[in-house]
């Protein structure tokens, strides 16, 4: 089918939101579209719409805007909390393999036995790790412990040793890290937990695509995910089930943060600030991030693990 509609300046996008039946003051309207692109606004406005593409009576530009404001403080909270997940992981990871294999054991793929070597799994993670270290190296990364090293062991040495290598890994080449290395030592993440390795895995897999929202400003509220979040066994994790999330939506992910951050012993007050968010946008149903009513009730939001 043959995409057919014309771009429209803003004066007509506003009319034509308007004539729909958006209530908003058109001059408050353009200016918002000028700032906040109609495609992107459109998935704020979509709840408000009925079958027709006409808005519900009572749609409001200011009910839209707080489905916004209240999506960008998610993003923020949840950004916050994957940041710590994520030096947890590639700290974990670099230190126990450091022991196991040495400091440049990184760049041998038989410490990778999960890599898959048809599909050149090791030779992908290797050549993305060299390319955020190159740019590190130069003027435009400029971080200055990769140049410092370089200046006094590159003679020697032309890739640093993998703990400082793991500080200039995105979330994608530390997830790869994960999956690459020997089972053992992905379980020392677990154990932290109190989780199995592929019960973190998940967990990781989603966390991933969610920092990557975080990254491009996507919407994370009325959002499904692509990957979803292994729920804990019901014998060992009762809490878990009680809960009763869905597990491809972003409520689940604000429960596998405050779950992380508590074992590790992280960002107590993290949890406090989720609590505050969705008491400042009472009028947002928990059901839109896949949560029950009484989510912050259950046991699992309740507990702390010290």
């Amino acid at each position: 089918m043959k995409y057919i509609k014309p771009a429209l300046d803003h004066e007509s996008l506003a009319d034509l939101l308007l004539s729909r039946g958006l209530i908003a003051d058109r001059a408050t309207l353009i200016a918002r579209l000028k700032v906040t692109s109609y495609f992107r606004l459109s998935g704020y406005l979509y709840p408000f719409r009925t079958a027709d593409d006409s808005f519900q009576p009572g749609s409001t530009l200011t009910q839209v805007e707080r489905l916004y404001d209240f999506d960008h403080r998610l993003r923020g909270l949840l950004l916050d909390a994957i940041e710590s997940i994520e030096v947890h992981v590639r700290s974990t990871l670099a230190h126990r393999f450091a022991l196991d294999h040495g400091p440049f054991g990184y760049l041998d793929p038989m410490n990778f036995p999960k890599f898959d070597p048809a599909h050149d799994d090791f030779g992908k993670w290797e050549r993305k790790l060299r390319e955020q270290i190159d740019r590190a190296a130069n003027l435009k990364g400029k971080e200055e412990f990769i140049i410092h090293f370089n200046q006094k062991y590159g003679d020697a040495e032309p890739i640093p040793p993998v703990w400082m290598a793991c500080e200039l890994m995105d979330f994608g080449t530390t997830l790869s890290f994960y999956r690459g290395v020997k089972v053992p030592l992905r379980r020392l993440v677990g154990d932290a937990l109190g989780q199995p390795e592929e019960v973190v895995l998940s967990w990781l897999l989603s966390l991933n695509a969610i920092r990557n929202r975080c990254a491009h400003h996507a919407r994370l509220w009325n959002w499904t995910m692509g990957y979803a979040m292994r729920i804990p066994s019901a014998r060992k994790n009762p809490d878990w089930h009680e809960a009763s999330m869905a597990s491809n939506r972003t409520g689940m992910a604000l429960f596998v943060c405050r779950y992380w951050l508590d074992r590790i012993g992280l960002k107590r007050e993290w949890t406090a600030g989720v609590s505050a968010l969705f008491d400042d946008y009472p009028g947002i149903p928990p059901a839109d991030l896949g949560l029950p009513a009484n989510w912050r009730q259950t046991a699992l939001w309740l507990t702390r693990s010290r």
